[in-house]
């Protein structure tokens, strides 16, 4: 498996660090995700999801983008489960998954926003893409002031993940303004990103 500077020479060579994300560059955001997964009490191999959760770009981020062709060159670096998680948060169409999350036990899937289809995801999986998908907007949402993009689907994840990712929520959300608008799946427009 690749080191930590590997992968951070990885992004810096694909030109992912003069990317504007939430106020901060990408790479900065990336090793945030990165930092608290691990602070999150995940192990090195699936902490490498934090450098990469947004490789092929988001619903929302379309600021840098890798090719899908480029999965298995992300797998060598980081494993293949871990770029699978990676490519799951990329893939989903975040108002189907908003309802995934709220079922109680499996079978979970994504709606893939590449293609269209639905994919299985084994239960194992889509927890630990719940995991990431949370931890990622808490480490940015302060930043970006954007408290109330899809806050009824981060309060509902983060009440499914549970332990530190709520407990994280709840201090995140602490210094939120009161909802000004009903979840939107667009970015609010007179929120810089």
């Amino acid at each position: 498996m690749a080191t930590f500077r590997d992968l951070t020479n990885y992004l810096k060579e694909v030109g992912a660090t003069e990317v504007a994300h939430s106020d901060k560059g990408y790479l900065a955001h990336a090793i945030g995700v990165y930092n608290d997964l691990k602070t999150w009490g995940w192990d090195e191999e699936l902490a490498c999801t934090g450098i990469f959760h947004s490789i092929y770009g988001t619903q929302l981020f379309q600021g840098f983008t890798l090719p899908l062709e480029k999965r298995s060159e992300i797998a060598e670096l980081i494993g293949e489960r871990a770029e699978q998680l990676c490519w799951l948060n990329c893939a989903i169409d975040r108002q189907h998954f908003d309802n995934e999350i709220l079922k109680t036990e499996g079978p979970y899937q994504i709606l893939d926003r590449f293609s269209g289809e639905f994919v299985d995801v084994p239960d194992e999986d889509f927890d630990a893409l719940c995991f990431m998908h949370i931890c990622d907007w808490l480490e940015q949402v302060g930043r970006s002031g954007a408290y109330d993009y899809r806050r009824t689907g981060y309060r509902d994840l983060a009440h499914r993940v549970g332990g530190v990712g709520l407990e994280n929520y709840k201090r995140v959300f602490a210094n939120a303004p009161e909802q000004s608008w009903s979840d939107e799946y667009e970015w609010p427009a007179n929120v810089p990103r």
